[in-house]
C-alpha cells in the first residue's frame, strides 16, 4: 500500500482557504483541482433561496460502475472569533510540536483532506477499477444548511446518481481514532407551552389566576416520568426545558400568561409524530379542566434514524480495529448532522477524527491522526471494493 499523497499538505492548503460559511474562499476549489487530476469527473454546483446566501457545493464522481462509495462532508468553517488570542492565524495552517492548527483542522477540512487523498492514492494503484467512488462536498453545513446537502443530494438524484452506502467525514471521535463510529442519530422536536391565565393584583388573588400555578403542573408532568427507557441503539428520549418565561416587571402584579419551551432529542421508538401526540396527551392529562393551555410543535428536519449494524458498518470497524488495535463503539449519541439527510439516499454513518477543539480557539488536530485518519480510509475504500467486500 503506497501513499503518494501529502494529506497533512492537502488540509493545510484547505485550511489557507478562509472559507467562513457561505464564502468558499478558495477551499472548493483547490480540492475540486486535485480531483480533476486524479481523474475525478467534478461539478460546481450553485443553490439559491430568497433570504439566504447563495452558496457553491462540489459533486465529483470517479468511474461508472456499481458498487459506488460516496464520502460527504463540507469545506465551510465557523467564523474564528477574536483572531488575536490564536496562538497561530487561523488560516495559516501552521505546523507545531505535530499538530496542524487552523480553523476548520478537525471540523471538517482534515476529514475532507484524508479521504479524498484516501481515494486518489487507493485508485493511483488501482487502474483496473471498475466501481465508483464519488465526493458530495457543500459549502453551508455550518450555516443555514439550506444551499448545501439537501438540494445536492436531489439535484444528484434528479441526474440519475445512485449511490449504495456513504460515509460522513465528520469528527467522532471524542479522545482517540479507535473510539466511535456514528451509526444513527437522535431526532429533534422542539415544543412551546403556552399557559393562559388572567392578569390581577397579588393582594387580591381571588380575582386573578396565576397561569404559573398551571404551567408549572405541566412542566413537572413532562418531566416526572421518562419519555422511554432507550432502545437497543439508543440512549433514552430526553426532554429538557431551554426557557421558562413570564415576562413580568412588576413584583405585586400576577401574570395573564406563561411559557416554556423544551427540546427533545429522541431515539427510534418515536416519529415526529408520534412524539407530539404522546407530549400533548401528558399534557392534557395534567391539564384537565383547569389549566388554560397551548401546545405548538416547530417543524423540524431532524428525525431519529438508524443504518443498523451489518456488512458496511463492519467494513469500516475492521478498518479501524486493524490500523489501531481496538474495537470502535457503535453510537448514536450528539445532535444532528447531515446524515440525516443523507440516509434518505442510501445508508451512512459517521466517522472522522477527534473531535475536541472544534469550533475552538486553536482549533487542531494531530498529525499523527490524520495521517492515520488517512490510512484507515484507505482500508476502508480497499476492503470495500474487494470481491470480498
Amino acid at each position: 500500500m503506497t501513499s503518494m499523497t501529502d494529506v497533512v499538505a492537502f488540509a493545510r492548503d484547505l485550511i489557507r482557504c478562509p472559507s467562513i460559511t457561505p464564502n468558499e474562499g478558495g477551499a472548493l476549489t483547490t480540492l475540486q483541482k486535485a480531483l480533476t487530476a486524479a481523474g475525478f469527473v467534478c461539478e460546481r454546483v450553485t443553490f439559491s433561496e430568497p433570504g439566504t446566501p447563495d452558496v457553491d457545493n462540489l459533486y465529483a464522481r470517479f468511474g461508472t460502475g456499481k458498487p459506488y462509495l460516496l464520502f460527504a462532508g463540507h469545506t465551510d468553517v465557523v467564523p474564528a472569533g477574536d483572531e488575536s488570542r490564536w496562538t497561530h492565524g487561523p488560516f495559516a495552517g501552521d505546523v507545531k510540536d505535530g499538530a496542524l492548527y487552523g480553523r476548520g483542522a478537525v471540523d471538517m477540512k482534515g476529514g475532507v483532506a484524508a479521504f479524498a487523498a484516501a481515494a486518489i492514492d487507493y485508485l493511483a494503484d488501482n487502474k483496473d477499477f471498475a466501481g465508483s467512488i464519488g465526493f458530495l462536498i457543500t459549502g453551508d453545513e455550518e450555516g443555514p444548511a439550506i444551499n448545501g446537502t439537501v438540494k445536492l443530494l436531489k439535484w444528484a438524484h434528479e441526474k440519475g446518481e445512485r449511490f449504495d452506502h456513504c460515509i460522513l467525514g465528520e469528527p467522532t471521535n471524542p479522545k482517540a481514532l479507535s473510539d466511535m463510529i456514528k451509526i444513527g442519530r437522535r431526532g429533534s422536536l422542539t415544543g412551546k407551552i403556552i399557559v393562559n391565565g388572567k392578569q390581577g393584583h397579588v393582594g387580591y388573588p381571588y380575582l386573578a389566576d396565576n397561569p404559573i400555578r398551571g404551567l408549572t403542573k405541566l412542566l413537572v408532568a413532562l418531566q416526572d416520568k421518562p419519555i422511554d427507557d432507550g432502545t437497543k441503539h439508543f440512549e433514552p428520549s430526553n426532554l429538557e426545558f431551554s426557557t421558562v418565561d413570564v415576562g413580568n416587571p412588576s413584583s405585586n402584579v400576577i401574570p395573564a400568561e406563561a411559557r416554556a419551551t423544551f427540546n427533545i432529542r429522541f431515539n427510534d421508538r418515536w416519529t415526529h409524530e408520534t412524539l407530539e401526540a404522546e407530549i400533548r396527551k401528558r399534557c392534557e392529562k395534567a391539564a384537565g379542566n383547569s389549566v388554560n393551555f397551548t401546545l405548538t410543535v416547530a417543524p423540524s428536519n431532524a428525525p431519529a434514524f438508524l443504518t443498523k449494524p451489518g456488512p458496511f458498518v463492519n467494513i469500516v470497524a475492521d478498518a479501524i480495529e486493524a490500523e489501531t488495535g481496538q474495537r470502535p463503539t457503535l453510537s448514536t449519541t450528539g445532535g444532528t448532522s447531515d446524515a440525516r439527510f443523507i440516509k434518505d439516499y442510501c445508508e451512512v454513518l459517521e466517522y472522522g477524527l477527534v473531535g475536541d477543539t472544534m469550533h475552538q480557539i486553536d482549533e487542531r488536530v494531530m498529525i499523527v491522526d490524520l495521517e492515520g485518519l488517512m490510512r484507515i480510509y484507505r482500508r476502508v475504500i480497499a476492503s470495500y471494493f474487494s470481491p470480498q467486500g
